[in-house]
């Protein structure tokens, strides 16, 4: 079964797993995200060890097709997030 995971949901397994209150949780978790977002935005690599490293990645313009219409359209350029899984996740699954 799969589950799309909310804040509220991390904010919650923390709580519950940790012992902290649903605040203190939720203020860890946007702390979190704010400091990913932050260094993202600097262009800087956040590397998280034995999970992965989100980047950010530079694409440039290109023409698209609407594959419903076929009709091409301009895409324009834009930066976009890339995540990279670890080595260590990866053996996760393999096994």
């Amino acid at each position: 079964m799969k589950k799309t995971w909310t804040r509220n949901d991390i904010i919650e397994a923390i709580s519950q797993n940790v012992g902290l209150s649903l605040s203190d949780s939720s203020l860890i978790v946007e702390e979190i995200f704010e400091s990913i977002l932050n260094e993202l935005e600097m262009g800087e690599d956040v590397k998280i060890s034995s999970f992965g490293t989100f980047s950010v990645r530079h694409k440039k313009s290109r023409i698209g097709r609407n594959p419903k219409t076929g009709i091409e359209v301009p895409i324009t350029e834009r930066n976009v997030v890339t995540f990279s899984s670890s080595n260590v996740l990866k053996s996760f699954f393999k096994s």
